[in-house]
């Protein structure tokens, strides 16, 4: 059985490890906070973390809010975000308390006889002090497609882009001689996208080819390693749930 409590030190030791785990934002606030749980989940969360909204997953018949959901919704619910039987779920909230709506989660999980659950000790304020990895995804396809505005070039997937992601498009990094930029204006590029070069960066495109324009000009301004989505946006449409899908046009239907 898991743990109740995890410290933020085993999250990020068991994010380093291949496993069936699963790590979930259950931010929610009430009413009169005026705090969009879903919009800042967007702008920042643990890395793979999805969103778990305690007012979807609820009984929609009932007056009062998020109450308790039947299990075959529930059931439903959580398998859309990718979680089996045996996957070790991780729930943590934004919470400046360090722990608000996640604990009501961690409870629903209980409920419906999914032992394997813990709480990160702390939430993602704990996570931030100490310092754990969070990196920042740049999307390198031209902007019409990170909008999703413009058609993908690839049969069965629409436009749009990764939650949280910044639009990057790889012909910014080049001059019109076809020249990367001097290493000061690749530096002013990244600083103007709200990219800090100081910390964990993964890159990203359709299929990996020109996210790596990224990769280069990132490497000229001293970043010692970026990541790269080697799947793409091609990967994760396909795998996505809907919700994941971020779009100003068509996005995902189930």
């Amino acid at each position: 059985m898991a743990r109740a409590l995890l410290t933020t030190k085993r999250l990020a030791d068991a994010m380093k490890v291949q496993g069936k785990m699963r790590i979930l934002d259950t931010s929610w606030y009430l009413p009169k906070q005026r705090r969009n749980a879903k919009s800042e989940f967007k702008k920042k969360h643990i890395p793979g973390a999805a969103f778990f909204d305690i007012d979807q997953c609820c009984d929609k018949t009932s007056p009062l809010d998020h109450m308790l959901p039947t299990a075959s919704v529930f059931a439903d619910y959580v398998g859309n975000l990718g979680i089996d039987n045996d996957t070790h779920v991780v729930l943590y909230d934004a919470s400046e308390f360090g722990a608000f709506s996640g604990p009501r989660v961690w409870w629903m999980f209980r409920v419906f006889g999914h032992s394997e659950v813990s709480l990160l000790n702390g939430g993602l304020r704990n996570w931030e002090l100490e310092g754990r990895p969070k990196f920042q995804v740049v999307d390198a396809r031209p902007a019409g497609r990170f909008k999703g505005l413009d058609p993908e070039p690839r049969d069965n997937t629409e436009p749009g882009h990764i939650p949280g992601s910044i639009s990057m498009p790889f012909h910014s990094f080049l001059s019109q001689s076809g020249h990367f930029l001097p290493q000061e204006q690749l530096q002013a590029l990244f600083a103007r996208a709200g990219v800090d070069l100081s910390r964990p960066v993964c890159v990203s495109c359709g299929s990996a080819v020109t996210a790596c324009h990224v990769v280069l000009a990132a490497h000229e301004c001293g970043h010692p390693g970026v990541s790269v989505y080697d799947g793409g946006w091609s990967e994760w449409y396909t795998r996505a749930v809907p919700e994941h899908v971020i779009s100003e046009g068509r996005g995902k239907h189930l």
